[in-house]
């Protein structure tokens, strides 16, 4: 059998800063490399990273489960994690194996990846990335097809709204979600600045587009800032 390895940029013990699981502590391991250069990426920059057999990488997951102390889950964030996902599917094996949640971070553009792995997730964080906010090419269908496969497991999608996010993308997103599953948390997310030109989002423009998307009756939609910037860690 092939022993997989993956590039990773870090491995470490923080809180999660996004989402409905805001505040969590979790092991997060971070893969180096993304499909996506999207416009808001605060991981833009290329970033050193050690190659790691599915031992060495438990072996310190493990390490931080015992100094740290018990961690909710083991995030899975990038870069893109699946586009190592042949490592992924045996790392969650793993994982689950030894009493670890996987909790996977990912842009939601590769679902034929996430086929492969599926199985061993137990928490997927999946992005829909907005066009007026990325300035890359919509990936509509794939999100669409993505978020199918992960709603057999416990999901919620993330949306990054800057100033730019038009309110047609909004709708898009929204109608997306509720085609799929209207149970389905959206999260909007006011992007952080990474640039000094960068915009904050507007109070006025952030609860316009929270407006536009609770018009299509989704359960549960939220406006969610990144924690870990708030608090300046990492």
């Amino acid at each position: 059998m092939k022993a997989h390895k993956a590039e990773i940029v870090d491995i470490f013990s923080s809180i999660q800063g996004e989402g409905i699981f805001l505040g969590a502590k979790q092991v997060f391991v971070r893969f180096k490399g993304c499909n996506m250069r999207c416009a808001f990426c605060d991981e833009l920059a290329e970033r050193e990273a050690r190659e790691y057999s599915i031992a060495e990488l438990m072996a310190e997951v493990k390490c931080l489960e015992v100094s740290k102390g018990r961690h909710h889950s083991v995030s899975l964030t990038g870069g893109e994690p699946l586009l190592h996902a042949e490592f992924v599917k045996e790392l969650t094996g793993i994982l689950n194996k030894n009493g670890f949640k996987a909790y996977l971070e990912t842009n939601g553009t590769l679902p034929e990846e996430l086929l492969k792995v599926i199985d061993g997730i137990d928490i997927i964080a999946m992005d829909i990335k907005l066009p007026s906010s990325t300035k890359e090419r919509p990936y509509w269908d794939e999100h669409r097809k993505f978020l199918k496969i992960a709603s057999s497991k416990k999901v919620f999608v993330k949306a990054v709204v800057t100033e730019a996010t038009t309110e047609e993308d909004i709708k898009t997103a929204s109608e997306l979600i509720r085609e799929v599953s209207d149970r389905t948390p959206l999260i909007l997310q006011p992007a952080s600045p990474v640039r000094n030109s960068d915009k904050v989002v507007g109070n006025e423009r952030l609860f316009g587009l929270l407006e536009i998307a609770s018009r299509n009756n989704l359960e549960h939609i939220r406006i969610i800032p990144q924690l870990h910037k708030t608090l300046n860690v990492k």
